[in-house]
């Protein structure tokens, strides 16, 4: 695979696969916030109406043709108490998407990175605090001073004074992580070392040298003995001839005239594995929003997913990224491979992640032991109203047709006489 070549790469280049070394500390300065303290209940008879609501809107999504393929569970007190399925894995073969169809997570694989990491900060393997410039030779940044201080948490926090999505434009343009990672000192950098937002792919891929640095081992193979075997999660990779191994994997799609048309899966962000390379399917998800929520205390304790889950740098953009969240939500922050959001009064753990192709969503309430996740395998905005709209339901909160699927269907616009049609292309916020 792909990002197999990479870390052998960095570890025969850089002298990084070492004999496990532990670290000199364990200290952190991640602020201490208890996540899953507090506990509540919702009433039966509402979950009971969200399931039926959901499954009303499932149908409307289906009916329309919204999404090539999607499949969405919903979970309460570590159970799945619903799953739903629309549409194709492969819309030409008419292949049904099922709980067992395999999905590109795209950015939702950072929190496997940064639940791995904590697991090796328990294991006094390295500190929160540990310095890159210490564990990673080829680390620089254009202001030394700021790169000498950066740390393990603030890569995974998303606040190392990088512009928002550095080199990602150069790594879909199929220049090597490798290169672009020993170009960041070329960046002039937007403030201090943890003193801003500035959302990272392929600089929070360096955790995966991190890892094999102070581990002797491959990043990916970490995840996999510590995270997805313990957990159960039997179809959850990473890569795309692991993703393509699957008997049932989705393919991804775009829309054409005559539906949605399945295109070959990009490689691009297959490259920064840490960041986008996980592949799983929706049972996958369902038994890591369990354990995210606090049911698998074997695999992530409450002591670890607390600190995962802890608010860190403001995110003010998220604030007013899209309808839903102008209106529901009052504070937005980035913790570690997950947002946290104060949604309609109530604490949110949640993110988003997009590649060509698949679109992904996670959340939860962690007061309530109660979370989404859905998966798709097409472009398109209209899944991404539905998570918000189970929400509202399950808070109480006056309904809003966030996806816009209630009406009826929009026909298209007549031609405008003797005037050239524009062609706009649909815009996308995770």
């Amino acid at each position: 695979m792909q990002f197999q070549k990479i870390f052998l790469l960095l570890a025969g280049a850089l002298g990084l696969v070492c004999a496990p070394a532990r670290a000199t500390s364990t200290a952190t300065t991640l602020p201490t916030v208890v996540v899953h303290g507090a506990t509540g209940s919702l009433p039966p008879a509402r979950i009971e109406q969200t399931i039926a609501d959901y499954q009303r809107w499932l149908n409307r999504i289906a009916e329309r043709h919204a999404v090539a393929g999607l499949a969405t569970a919903l979970v309460v007190d570590d159970k799945v108490v619903f799953e739903g399925t629309v549409g194709y894995a492969d819309a030409v073969t008419k292949q049904p998407v099922t709980p067992h169809t395999v999905f590109r997570l795209a950015s939702l694989s950072k929190a496997f990175a940064t639940a791995m990491t904590g697991l090796l900060v328990d294991d006094g393997k390295l500190s929160w605090d540990t310095k890159l410039v210490d564990v990673l030779p080829y680390f620089k940044l254009k202001d030394m001073q700021a790169a000498s201080e950066a740390t393990v948490a603030d890569i995974l926090g998303q606040r190392l004074g990088l512009p928002r999505n550095t080199y990602d434009n150069m790594l879909e343009d199929d220049i090597s992580y490798e290169e672009l990672v020993r170009k960041l000192d070329e960046v002039n950098l937007i403030c201090g070392v943890g003193q801003c937002y500035g959302y990272q792919n392929v600089a929070f891929g360096m955790i995966g040298d991190v890892v094999l640095a102070r581990t002797g081992d491959f990043f990916y193979r970490q995840v996999d003995k510590r995270i997805f075997y313990p957990l159960g999660m039997t179809t959850a990779s990473y890569g795309r001839a692991a993703l393509e191994s699957n008997k049932s994997w989705a393919r991804p799609h775009r829309a054409s005239s005559h539906g949605w048309l399945p295109f070959e899966p990009n490689e691009t962000y297959y490259r920064v594995a840490p960041a986008a390379g996980v592949n799983a399917s929706l049972r996958d998800m369902e038994k890591w929003l369990i354990a995210q929520m606090g049911g698998r205390q074997d695999v992530l304790p409450t002591s670890l997913l607390d600190v995962l889950h802890a608010p860190g740098v403001t995110t003010p953009s998220e604030l007013n990224a899209t309808p839903w969240r102008r209106a529901r939500l009052t504070s937005a922050y980035y913790a570690l491979g997950w947002r946290v959001y104060e949604y309609g009064g109530e604490t949110l753990i949640f993110h988003a992640g997009a590649v060509a192709g698949y679109r992904t969503m996670i959340g939860f309430f962690p007061k309530y032991h109660v979370g989404v996740v859905t998966l798709w395998n097409s472009t398109g905005p209209i899944p991404s109203g539905l998570m918000p709209m189970v929400f509202d339901d399950l808070l109480n909160l006056p309904h809003v047709d966030w996806a816009q699927i209630e009406g009826n269907p929009k026909a298209p616009a007549a031609a405008p006489k003797r005037k050239k049609l524009r062609r706009h292309r649909p815009g996308y916020r995770f």
